[in-house]
């Protein structure tokens, strides 16, 4: 004589979702705008500057921080280069003639 016996079914514990979050990479140019820009290079870092926010746009790259900084310091060393210059010339000037 056999009780009528039924297994239990035995149901795994249900486990959140795993969510990957993509990591984009940074824009190797833009950080090379960054770092000529704080050793206070003109013209470079406005080139990588502008070729790396192009890319960024185009690729969804990171680092657009770093690519307008980069700029931002270019563009001031060209202009501190610029007056640099203006004032040596006219020292100059005013010397010889002096």
């Amino acid at each position: 004589m056999s009780a009528d016996v039924t297994p239990y079914t035995v149901h795994p514990t249900p486990q959140p979702p795993v969510y990957y979050v993509p990591v984009r990479r940074t824009n190797g140019l833009s950080i090379a705008a960054f770092v000529l820009g704080l050793l206070g290079f003109a013209v470079l870092p406005v080139i990588f500057g502008h070729i790396a926010l192009r890319q960024i746009r185009r690729n969804g790259d990171a680092g657009s921080a770093f690519a307008i900084v980069g700029l931002v310091l270019g563009y001031l060393a060209i202009a501190v280069y610029l007056i640099a210059g203006i004032a040596l010339t006219s020292g100059i000037i005013w010397a010889v003639n002096a």
